[in-house]
């Protein structure tokens, strides 16, 4: 049940030495409120959705020029609120986004954390058109209040009338963007005093050290904890394009046999027996022989080749042809060639049809077009039907205006932020974290994120306040009704647990 009011909310400061006759561009947010059934109990809770402007300080000659506005970011926020309205604003409060880069929030929106959820089916079996949504009683809207931010070109975040939305997109400008976001709505809202979170999936979790350390830095503002969901925080353990092919190989090999596995190539084994044989592979024999290069003998190389074949599923004489060293994309397409079809690359689990049986690589990962539909009609019908949005922008699921992210503060090295992280749980003995890993993920494979992990330069203290969490599932754990509701339970008891720290 809903009760729609509409509320405009304008954000002031000046536009510094702006001459031009265009409107100032202000905050619009549309206010509806809803009551939802949960585990714990019946939640009534206000519900925002809209753009907020972004505005930068403008210096030139050293004199100061005004706040200029740069961007209208998308949010779509939830907060509990008592009979009368009003927020409890000493409950914790997180904010959310996925990835890509170039990715808006509506998968953890819409798939796990928010208080309704799209009806995507299962892994294989996905549901036809028309699609439909539903109520999320495992929402963790139960432990914590909600903001879902599309960063620019995502959703309905856009630049400014006369502004380049290019400019922002880039691992620099992005942290700026989102970190301003957050920094202003916790001083409308009144929220410093909040516990506060960040939630990021995928790229995501770049973002979210990222943005955790600028909050820090820049503001003083410290966190309860972070969920980083299939985490990617050290490009190098999985470059196969301007490294070595090596460590990307070693972090892929168990992920290649968790698949190899759900496809029946490891009949009457159990996935844990097949992943501890890969890893133990991929940190001894597989290792040595991909350092050795043209130094391993015929015998050698044949061996290993043997090996990595049985646990992969491929051919053995493929895994030669390839110099022992078989890339993700091309592993998609040759496990099940000889039936005609393909894996997903972000859900190893799901199967698509091969568009040529010679294809080195696949026309389009069958993961996302099983869950592309069901999402997009679910967020264009919940924002502007039930959450009573006006906006008549497309909403953009994935960005076609970032044609280049820019990495330029990590040229001449691989993009890595460990060392945000490292800082942040330095700077903070009660800061929390939550990796999230699925075991047929091939975009953010789990042995590369666990390596990240183990080599954190870090006190035993800071990593006791570390917490893993493993998912036989693909890079996002919320596909399937089971998986989804133990990924949700598990974040919802991290945040209450984490919130509560020292009180």
């Amino acid at each position: 049940m809903s009760e729609e009011t509409t509320k405009d909310a304008t954000g002031n400061g000046s536009t510094g030495t702006e001459t031009t006759d265009r409107p100032e561009p202000r905050d619009v947010l549309v206010e509806t409120r809803h009551t939802i059934g949960t585990a714990d109990g019946d939640l009534t809770y206000t519900a925002r959705t809209g753009r907020i402007v972004i505005r930068e300080e403008e210096v030139k000659d050293d004199v100061f020029q005004g706040w200029t506005p740069r961007g209208e970011l998308a949010v779509t926020a939830y907060t509990v609120t008592d009979e009368d309205g009003e927020p409890d604003v000493a409950r914790p409060i997180t904010f959310v986004f996925n990835g890509g880069p170039g990715s808006s929030s509506v998968w953890l929106h819409l798939g796990v954390l928010g208080p309704r959820i799209a009806v995507a089916g299962e892994p294989n079996e996905s549901t036809p058109p028309p699609y439909a949504l539903a109520d999320n009683p495992e929402t963790l809207l139960r432990a914590s209040d909600l903001v879902f931010i599309d960063p620019m070109s995502t959703g309905w975040s856009r630049a400014v009338e006369g502004g380049k939305a290019k400019d922002f997109h880039g691992w620099k400008k992005d942290v700026e963007q989102v970190a301003e976001l957050i920094r202003l709505w916790c001083t409308r809202e009144d929220r410093w005093m909040s516990p506060k979170f960040l939630a990021g999936e995928s790229y995501g979790t770049t973002r979210a050290v990222s943005v955790a350390e600028h909050l820090f830095t820049n503001f003083g503002m410290q966190l309860n904890g972070l969920v980083l969901i299939s985490s990617v925080l050290d490009f190098g353990t999985q470059d196969f394009r301007f490294l070595r092919f090596d460590e990307a190989c070693l972090s892929y090999l168990p992920t290649y046999a968790a698949i190899a596995h759900y496809h029946g190539k490891h009949e009457g084994r159990e996935l844990a027996e097949v992943l501890g044989e890969a890893e133990e592979l991929a940190a001894g024999a597989y290792r040595w022989a991909l350092a050795r290069g043209n130094r391993l003998t015929d015998d050698e190389r044949a061996e290993v080749a043997a090996q990595v074949a049985r646990l992969t599923g491929l051919s053995q004489d493929y895994v030669e042809r390839c110099d022992l060293r078989p890339e993700h994309w091309r592993f998609c397409t040759e496990l099940l060639r000889d039936r005609g079809e393909t894996v997903g690359r972000i859900d190893g689990r799901i199967r698509g049809v091969l568009h040529s049986g010679i294809a080195e690589g696949m026309d389009a990962d069958p993961s996302i077009d099983a869950i592309m539909g069901p999402y997009a009609a679910a967020i264009h019908h919940y924002l502007r039907a039930e959450l009573r949005s006006e906006l008549d922008l497309p909403y953009a699921v994935f960005s076609d205006a970032i044609e280049h992210w820019s990495y330029k503060e990590f040229e001449g090295r691989p993009i890595n932020v460990v060392d945000k992280l490292e800082r942040v749980m330095r700077a903070n003995p009660h800061l929390r974290v939550r990796f999230e890993y699925g075991y047929y993920d091939l975009a953010t494979p789990y042995a590369a994120a666990e390596d990240t992990v183990a080599h954190l330069r870090l006190p035993d203290a800071a990593l006791d306040r570390i917490e893993h969490a493993w998912f036989e599932t693909g890079h996002m754990p919320y596909v399937g009704e089971s998986s989804r509701v133990e990924e949700a339970e598990g974040i919802t008891d991290f945040v209450r647990r984490a919130a509560t720290v020292g009180s």
